[in-house]
């Protein structure tokens, strides 16, 4: 199977998802359509992550629009889609749904809470990293599957082929650290966590993590 990962900064990159792809012997092509306006074709996209990043789906930027037409040729293909923070975002957007500014920014670690049984085995309450203040509609279509104590709408099943989550599942502990050095002010202006950088780092990434991003690739990949 062929992964197509668009990247949309140099420090949030797939994590424990290459990992599985390298597990489940698949080939991954890693996109920086920030940097060089690349994209790959749905003609030779088996499965498309959609990674996070410091913009957002209501910039103006021609390549955000291409992306989104890339999601909407998948969605149609019943193609897996997986998204982390704006990639949960474009997947929204291109559903019609509202991105707009969550009532609470959450930057560090911070439980999430299981809303539907729709993927089996998930554990009840997990702690995730949020690095976010924006906030997806959950599409008509779609469930509910992850609320936080700040901000309800962190993440949506569609079918048994997309997931969109706000926050992350997918940092290892040398992403973690990448994240939090490169963009350490982030968490310091109104942050409702009350994180520092140094918090997060020192906190380090929850072992159940990487085998939860495993559950839900499995899930979404399965004939």
């Amino acid at each position: 199977m062929r992964i197509n990962v668009l990247q949309h900064t140099p420090n949030e990159g797939p994590g424990s998802i290459q990992r599985w792809s390298q597990l489940h012997h698949h080939e991954m092509y890693i996109y920086h359509p920030y940097r060089f306006g690349n994209l790959p074709t749905a003609d030779e996209t088996d499965m498309l992550v959609i990674l996070g990043g410091p913009m957002g789906p209501n910039d103006n930027l021609p390549w955000l629009k291409e992306e989104r037409q890339l999601i909407k040729q998948l969605l149609a293909e019943h193609k897996p889609i997986f998204g982390a923070c704006l990639g949960a975002q474009q997947i929204a957007k291109t559903l019609g749904c509202r991105i707009g500014k969550a009532p609470h920014k959450e930057v560090g670690w911070a439980p999430v809470y299981l809303q539907t049984d729709k993927i089996p085995g998930l554990p009840k309450k997990i702690t995730a990293l949020h690095w976010h203040e924006e906030m997806f509609e959950i599409p008509d279509e779609a469930e509910l599957l992850f609320s936080s104590d700040l901000v309800k709408n962190q993440g949506f099943v569609l079918g048994h082929h997309v997931v969109g989550l706000q926050f992350h599942f997918e940092p290892e502990a040398d992403n973690l650290r990448e994240i939090a050095i490169n963009d350490n002010h982030y968490p310091d202006d109104h942050n409702d966590l009350h994180q520092t950088a140094a918090d997060i780092i020192k906190h380090g990434v929850p072992a159940e993590n990487r085998e939860v991003m495993y559950h839900i690739l499995d899930f979404i990949t399965a004939k």
